[in-house]
């Protein structure tokens, strides 16, 4: 892992294990997230200071201790509430990699991944272990094998600790019209996009469209968009493209309007996530 100040996050990832990647700070007291959602699972231990936790519409107190749970796709934040140390641990999980898994535990065999329906949890054992596993991701003298089987068996634990969320929830469909307008926005991000376009492609009036939007994904609409573009330059970043290169690639106006945005979304510059 690169070096830096306690200020500065830091990441880990390697290519012989895709599906997960980890970010790390140790006093993040100026570190200020705007609302996002990844595409990956999320989970991060606090090993520091107290935060107020925002995910989904749950808001709490966290220190500590805390192990945080976040859905592919949830809106979340989590930013200090003192003017105190504040160090966590935030490992990102591909989508898929965790649903075979799950799959292979007989939690979901007929669908993709299952969402956990507790996001916050004070188990000391999973609290530890998750530690326990970023200590052994970041050890340069340890296989990928090693590593490999070692995350296997953390969210083996995890799942069977906190169990996916519970089917009824299944009862709530989503609104297709405003699911094409997610998916009209996923085709095209990377271009300039007008509310109209997207109005049209849902069969939607502006004024539903927002607040429809913002109900069933946590974002208004534009936000959607920055967050996939960001998601995006992020997958482009960690291919070691031109920070210049990967602001045209994903839509931004320029390299400072892509700087602005991820600071915003990922509280750190495009140059120290890629490393």
């Amino acid at each position: 892992m690169p070096q830096s100040t306690d200020a500065t996050p830091s990441f880990w990832r390697d290519d012989a294990l895709p599906f997960i990647e980890v970010r790390a700070i140790a006093d993040g007291r100026k570190v200020r997230y705007g609302r996002h959602a990844h595409s990956t699972f999320s989970i991060g231990a606090i090993l520091g200071g107290r935060s107020t936790y925002l995910n989904g519409d749950t808001l709490e107190p966290v220190h500590a201790g805390a192990v945080v749970v976040i859905n592919a796709q949830v809106v979340h934040a989590c930013n200090p509430a003192e003017d105190e140390a504040w160090a966590y641990r935030m490992f990102h999980i591909d989508v898929d990699w965790l649903a075979r898994l799950q799959q292979s535990l007989g939690f979901g065999a007929q669908e993709g991944f299952r969402p956990f329906a507790q996001t916050l949890t004070w188990d000391a054992n999973l609290f530890a272990g998750l530690n326990a596993l970023y200590d052994l991701l970041v050890d340069p003298h340890v296989d990928a094998l090693r590593k490999e089987s070692a995350a296997t068996q953390y969210f083996t634990r995890l799942q069977q600790t906190l169990n996916p969320a519970p089917d009824h929830d299944a009862s709530r469909a989503p609104d297709r019209r405003i699911a094409r307008a997610a998916e009209f926005i996923e085709g095209n991000y990377t271009r300039a996009l007008k509310l109209e376009e997207i109005c049209a492609a849902a069969e939607l009036s502006p004024s539903y469209l927002i607040r429809a939007f913002r109900e069933q994904y946590g974002l208004t609409p534009h936000a959607y968009v920055v967050n996939r573009r960001i998601e995006f330059s992020r997958a482009q970043l960690r291919r070691g493209h031109a920070i210049a290169d990967v602001a045209a690639e994903a839509g931004f106006a320029d390299q400072a309007h892509l700087q602005r945005a991820f600071r915003q979304f990922v509280a750190a510059t495009p140059g120290q996530y890629r490393g």
